[in-house]
């Protein structure tokens, strides 16, 4: 293949919501550059995008491929990423390495949640965006209801680069505003005709080319004085100050089309390669420490990785940008992040899962390679005696987890290792094994998300799993003091064991005042690993108790914190002084104290008025005004605290607070609620008393549990 330089490469990925259109644009834009010969449909399942067994299963992309198109001696990469938010991993990555992002619009329902979602993101890597208004053939397409909530959310840079002539079923003919022509398009697609503009439709041409003249002319203050002289600019001079525009985040172009009859995506790849910045126009990539790096093919060489995957008979694919220098089939270089060598043996530009094999690439590109042995995603390569590293992708924080068990012993085994090195290929996935809930925690976006790894669980890697709910990391603390003593005495010939200690507990808030009935000998302010603290105080006067067995009293009561008596959770905010106590000369040690206070502190803490604390989170659901009822009766059924309305664009914000134990599988009932157009996120709030009847029913449950 040929080899392109920084100055002939355009990196595009194409983002919307579910829907949209993404895939078929790209099969379009394939098609155009004689990529393929035949436009692969969703419903025949041979899309060069969505190639994996799941997505062809699943009907819609799960996750981001990479294509490319050779179009008019440049180089178009394309990303073709998921819609749903569930897999915005997947978008967060190839918006990383992409210098121009084009937003697919769904003509019939313009800005969506999804759309919104996908905008925060493109706002905060500030990368120059495209809309596609797509399916303009629709019956229910509304192009300037559509350009209306693009305005509206987007402001004065969304400009205007053509409209439909005839939107609907009919639709057949684009009015461009830069070239001032009138495309027609055959009935199957295809090439257009290039006309003049209808005489009925040149006043309403001219009036929005002359705004895009001027949207252009704002950009720079050269084009600016020469829009004054001429009154206008010529084809170049605005091609010029749009993309000035767009490098700015000034200008949105808008541009029209039907995916799937092939109309409008060729005007659109052209303005791509004429208009849309290069890699060497575009921000330079920073390194962890904020050093900029250029596109520049004669600097050392460094590599980011975006995206790791693994492929059925081939191992693994590794996608990464070539940030400076150039990289070849005999490279070697180094992982900043590990310190291992890599090797390059094979180097490809991928079109799905077609592997187009390549001498080198250079700066600005990208391509894959296969079985890199110690690099995953969001990792840095550089060349040797150049140590650099660049500035990770922030992937968002989990909103739904699983617990994962193994359904076979020696899948169990395997588990926990296999589950890591999915987090490495996908650091939205998060996996740990918490000791406080004794389960193995699957942690993702949502259930869709998590779904896709179970299937990757027992396809890619032939383990048989169930995710099954979570226990609720709840915690325990009292309301009251109370008093208690405990006997630990055994005798089983020889040295026995025999310790006995009196100890008070009470709730303890920050600030609170030192305790004055006891003489307070010792102090141990301890920050619990699980939030809260827990105060120790030494009280023993007249050597009932010997100094050295105090910390054995200390190291029982904190066991017995590990496992709190109502739910077996973690206990916080407690204050505990040991005041009284006996020993014996001979039969006392460290193992008889600490059973003692182990056991004094949990009658202490059943009569104290102990309140079972539950986690709760603060969540933001988006949804569409005409759903909003449903979606807050069905937060309410869950125990919810509404805590208000806000309104973004055309969508209402929910601020609710919620327990977790309520949201289990709440990403499922959303979507169904909303048919997919709602969506959420979630946020660690703080702990609250549980309703007591649920406090007496997991009692009864660890009691239960404890009795098997």
């Amino acid at each position: 293949m040929k080899v392109y330089d920084e100055k002939h490469i355009k990196n595009i990925v194409l983002l919307g919501a579910p829907k949209a259109g993404k895939t078929l644009l790209a099969e379009d834009m394939l098609f155009e550059a004689g990529i393929v010969h035949r436009r692969g449909t969703i419903e025949g399942k041979n899309t060069i995008s969505d190639y994996h067994e799941i997505e062809q299963e699943r009907g819609n992309s799960v996750f981001a491929t990479t294509m490319h198109t050779e179009w008019k001696d440049y180089k178009i990469n394309i990303i073709d990423t998921p819609g749903f938010d569930d897999f915005v991993g997947e978008m967060v990555s190839a918006l990383r390495v992409a210098d121009t992002c084009v937003m697919v619009i769904n003509a019939q329902n313009g800005v969506e949640v999804g759309t919104e979602l996908i905008w925060n993101y493109v706002d905060r890597f500030q990368k120059p965006i495209i809309f596609a208004v797509n399916q303009v053939d629709h019956p229910k397409s509304d192009f300037d209801l559509t350009l209306s909530s693009l305005k509206s959310n987007y402001g004065n840079a969304v400009t205007q680069m053509q409209y439909p002539v005839n939107q609907g079923e009919s639709f057949n003919s684009i009015i461009d505003l830069l070239k001032m022509v009138m495309y027609k398009f055959p009935e199957d697609g295809g090439k257009p005709e290039k006309l003049p503009i209808p005489e009925a439709e040149k006043e309403k041409a001219n009036q929005l080319h002359n705004e895009l003249v001027e949207k252009a002319a704002e950009n720079d203050e050269k084009l600016m004085e020469k829009y004054f002289e001429k009154g206008t600019l010529d084809e170049d001079e605005l091609r010029e100050g749009l993309k000035l525009g767009m490098i700015h985040h000034d200008v949105f172009p808008v541009f029209v089309m039907s995916a799937k009859k092939n109309m409008g995506s060729g005007r659109m790849m052209g303005f791509i390669d004429n208009v849309a910045p290069t890699p060497r126009e575009a921000k330079p990539e920073l390194s962890e420490d904020g050093k900029e790096i250029p596109f520049d093919p004669a600097q050392p060489t460094v590599l980011f990785v975006f995206k790791s995957q693994i492929e059925p008979n081939l191992g693994k694919l590794s996608f990464f940008k070539v940030i400076s220098g150039e990289v070849n089939n005999n490279s070697e270089l180094i992982n900043s992040q590990t310190g291992s060598i890599e090797r390059f043996h094979s180097l490809f530009i991928m079109d799905g899962k077609n592997r187009n094999p390549v001498d080198k690439l250079v700066a600005g590109d990208i391509g894959a390679t296969l079985k890199l042995k110690d690099t995953y995603t969001n990792q840095t390569l550089h060349a040797k005696g150049f140590d650099i590293t660049i500035d990770p992708i922030e992937f968002p924080e989990p909103r739904i987890r699983t617990a994962v068990i193994a359904k076979t012993k020696t899948d169990d085994e395997k588990i926990g290792e296999v589950l890591a090195k999915i987090h490495q290929e996908d650091p939205t996935i998060e996996v740990e094994f918490s000791k406080e809930l004794k389960q193995l925690i699957l942690s993702g976006q949502g259930e869709m998300h998590l779904m896709v790894c179970k299937w990757n669980l027992e396809n890619t890697y032939k383990l048989t799993v169930d995710f099954v709910a979570p226990r609720i990391s709840y915690r325990e603390t009292i309301r009251k003091p109370a008093l208690a003593n405990y006997r630990h005495k055994k005798q089983s010939g020889g040295a026995g064991q025999f310790g006995e200690v009196y100890l008070k507990i009470e709730p303890y808030t920050e600030g609170m005042p030192e305790p004055v009935e006891y003489s307070v000998r010792g102090k141990e302010v301890i920050d619990l690993e699980w939030g809260g603290k827990l105060v120790f105080y030494n009280c023993i006067v007249g050597g009932v108790i010997d100094a050295r067995f105090i910390p054995s009293i200390l190291k029982g009561v904190m066991e017995k914190m590990e496992e709190g008596p109502i739910s077996g959770s973690y206990v916080r905010d407690v204050r505990v002084m040991v005041y009284d106590g006996k020993m014996h000369a001979v039969d006392s040690n460290d193992i008889s104290f600490k059973i003692a206070g182990m056991m004094a502190f949990k009658d202490a803490f059943m009569q104290a008025e102990p309140q079972l604390l539950e986690p709760i989170f603060d969540l933001e659901v988006i949804v569409p005004e005409e759903i909003m009822g449903d979606v807050m009766g069905d937060l309410q059924t869950r125990r919810s605290m509404i805590m208000g309305i806000d309104t973004k664009g055309n969508y209402q914000v929910i601020k609710a607070r919620t327990p977790l134990a309520e949201l289990n599988k709440y990403s499922t009932s959303l979507r169904s609620l909303s048919q997919g157009r709602a969506s959420f996120n979630q946020k660690f709030a703080d702990y609250v008393p549980v309703p007591f009847e649920i406090q007496q029913k997991l009692a009864k449950q660890l009691q239960v549990e404890e009795a098997v």
